[in-house]
């Protein structure tokens, strides 16, 4: 609790190593390990702690503006450095717990109970997006497969306060459908995470079983925003090159661009209980965007199908959501309520990323009100009994 309001944080993260997720993929997935060897990247920690990760792409975006652009400016490299290596900068007002991100539960009970969080619902950092990038789709679902077993063990410390999402690739619908139905009805799922190779939309043909078993199971889809690896965001190969740019431009883009094919493709109108909600991408775009969007439908005819409501309606009845970031301030905040109503926003914080203000998110930036976040109870935590 936090000034006595339930705190639930709709962008918090793990981040297991290859060492930790080696752990919990199947025993017939374990000799394929070797094949992710060439999108290792290793890392040590301060205290001389080696981690590997995954990088099958990364774009550095290594441009000064002002400067002329150059070879490898925009070149992606597997296992190559990101374009955030060494370029962050920590906002934390207290050290999160070290091993958070990898299997210290214990240490992330520990941190919420300091902040004031009651739920945390996590992301598992970017490299199951990043392995759209990967031309073998199974070495995908072995590391997913590998990743749902892992949060059984790592929410096992607190069931009731930290939820996850099924991560699932849209290249393979059948295994997709197959994975929801197998962990729908763990109580640490609380949303679904399609990721979408680059070249297939949010509203292929293809995907309208794997909605429908959603729609079935009353599971929202998620997104995290990502810009430097697979599958890219809109315009990643016109940026000029530059990281900050690159990074300020990517998350409201892809986003952007998903809640415009839901709302335009009619996935909304045909399965009732399809919500999505978006997190780490900012929220002021969201009332203009939507108002842009409406406005365009009804100018330009012909090439979008009838809908039962206008696109800003959609967000105003809770169908897409947004997490409010901090930086973004009380004003912008409370100008989207405004316009779009309590049922638009979640609280969010990053962490223990370094972007999060933690332990003071919820006293420094926009209010974790519950009712500025509604998704946060019908949709993560008891979405079997209510719907948005």
């Amino acid at each position: 609790m936090r000034d006595g309001y339930k705190v639930i944080d709709m962008d918090t993260h793990v981040q297991p190593s290859m060492e930790v997720l080696a752990k919990y993929v199947e025993p017939s997935f374990r000799p394929r390990m070797d094949e992710l060897k060439p999108y290792h990247r290793a890392r040590t920690t301060a205290d001389g702690v080696t981690r590997t990760g995954i990088t099958v792409g990364a774009i550095p975006y290594d441009r000064f503006p002002g400067t002329s652009p150059k070879e490898g400016d925009e070149k992606a490299t597997p296992g190559g450095r990101g374009a955030l290596d060494g370029r962050v900068v920590g906002m934390h007002r207290t050290q999160a717990h070290p091993d958070v991100e990898h299997e210290d539960a214990k240490g992330r009970i520990e941190d919420m109970d300091l902040e004031g969080r009651d739920i945390d619902f996590i992301f598992p950092g970017t490299w199951p997006a990043t392995m759209t990038g990967c031309p073998d789709v199974t070495l995908a679902e072995g590391l997913y497969r590998g990743y749902h077993h892992y949060m059984r063990a790592y929410t096992a410390e607190a069931p009731d306060r930290l939820i996850s999402c099924l991560q699932v690739i849209a290249s393979d619908p059948e295994w997709t459908i197959s994975e929801i139905k197998e962990f729908a009805n763990d109580k640490w799922v609380g949303a679904v995470w399609v990721h979408l190779p680059e070249g297939i939309p949010v509203d292929h043909p293809n995907l309208e079983p794997v909605w429908a078993t959603m729609n079935d199971l009353n599971l929202p889809l998620v997104h995290h925003s990502f810009f430097m690896e697979p599958p890219y965001f809109p315009g990643y190969r016109d940026i000029w090159g530059n990281t900050v740019v690159a990074r300020t431009a990517a998350h409201p883009w892809g986003a952007a661009r998903l809640s415009a094919y839901l709302i335009l493709s009619g996935i909304f109108d045909r399965y009732p209980n399809m919500r999505c909600a978006v997190s780490e991408v900012g929220h002021g775009w969201l009332p203009n965007w939507l108002i842009r969007l409406g406005f365009n439908k009804s100018y330009v005819s012909g090439v979008t199908p009838d809908l039962k409501y206008t696109p800003i309606e959609y967000a105003q009845m809770g169908r897409f959501r947004c997490a409010a970031e901090p930086f973004e301030g009380a004003a912008m905040t409370k100008a989207c309520v405004d316009i779009l109503g309590e049922d638009c926003l979640m609280h969010q914080s990053d962490y223990p990323h370094g972007q999060a203000w933690f332990p003071e998110t919820g006293t420094s930036g926009p209010s974790p009100r519950t009712e500025s976040g509604r998704f946060r109870t019908t949709c993560t935590i008891t979405r079997r009994t209510s719907s948005a």
